[in-house]
């Protein structure tokens, strides 16, 4: 069992409670626009698995790559920043999720959190919003999980308060 903590858009943007939620966590992962500082300051909390966003320089680019496709436990999984969702895929995420056939699709960018099951494509979304205090959104969003084998299961939605 792994508990995973799964955040986007923190546009260098963390605070304590993120923290908080990251210390309970088997593995933080990370949709992307995240800021140099984030990234460095959540790999020294627990192990950090990310892509970079639209936003994110060429330090987070060097150390973190566009798209990531990794098995936890059972589970094979697709992180990309922009991706889209169901129905509206962008094209690298169309051709990446045809080639690879992951069971989880993590993406970003929107700033709106969402959780579909697709299944034209027999796998689970998941974007997490945003937890960063930069952009549109109304409320900070994260969400964590467990990976039980082949089960996504306990999915949990955190707000962390107002923008």
């Amino acid at each position: 069992m792994t508990k995973i903590l799964l955040l986007s858009d923190n546009h260098s943007y963390l605070d304590d409670r993120i923290l908080y939620y990251a210390q309970q966590a088997d593995e933080i992962w990370h949709a992307g626009d995240f800021g140099i500082d984030v990234a460095e300051k959540l790999q020294s909390i627990k192990p950090l698995k990310g892509v970079y966003g639209n936003i994110d320089n060429q330090q987070i680019r060097n150390a973190y790559p566009e798209f990531s496709t990794f098995f936890c436990e059972n589970v094979k999984v697709l992180m990309l920043h922009i991706g889209g969702y169901p129905g509206k895929y962008t094209s690298l995420a169309k051709q990446q999720i045809l080639a690879l056939q992951p069971q989880l699709f993590i993406s970003g960018h929107s700033h709106i959190l969402k959780v579909q099951f697709d299944s034209k494509n027999n796998l689970l979304h998941i974007n997490p919003g945003a937890c960063g205090n930069i952009g549109w959104h109304k409320t900070r969003t994260m969400i964590r999980f467990v990976i039980d084998g082949a089960e996504v299961k306990d999915l949990e939605v955190i707000e962390l308060g107002n923008r």
